[in-house]
């Protein structure tokens, strides 16, 4: 079972329409525990620093991309799986993406598709996969094989 209070997302940001915030209380109630910090939404370099400054040292960085790895539903469940009692911390980039640099010091990068999303449409499709990570590994009805 997956201890969603092990996870944060970073987020670079403000969620602004309507229906986005209503998808991700609804995932945000089903998920207690699940922490999202937003950053505000500057350049890359400012946006960087800012994510450095709410990681923590024992924090294990992942960044979403869309040159990282994609997974499956089942799949992405069994990766949170085996990070154990690892603290995760999803950073979700702003128009302009990730810096470089902080892709360059996640340990691994997360690719929700090869398509382009808004930000903050981002944000909900990643608590959506929480959430369906969380029911795969509890084998809850959520998820249709």
């Amino acid at each position: 079972m997956l201890n969603i209070s092990r996870y944060q997302i970073i987020a670079v940001g403000k969620v602004k329409r309507k229906w986005i915030k209503s998808g991700l209380e609804l995932y945000l109630n089903r998920l207690p525990g699940l922490k999202i910090t937003e950053i505000k939404d500057s350049n890359q370099k400012k946006e960087a620093l800012a994510i450095k400054q709410v990681l923590k040292k024992n924090e294990l960085l992942i960044t979403l991309n869309e040159t990282g790895k994609s997974f499956s539903s089942k799949e992405f469940a069994l990766k949170l799986q085996e990070s154990h009692d690892q603290l995760l911390t999803f950073a979700i980039g702003g128009a302009s993406g990730l810096s470089p640099e902080i892709n360059d010091d996640a340990s691994w990068q997360l690719s929700l598709s090869p398509l382009t999303f808004p930000h903050e449409l981002a944000r909900l499709l990643l608590v959506e996969q929480l959430y369906r990570a969380q029911t795969i590994t509890q084998g809850g009805p959520y998820h249709k094989d």
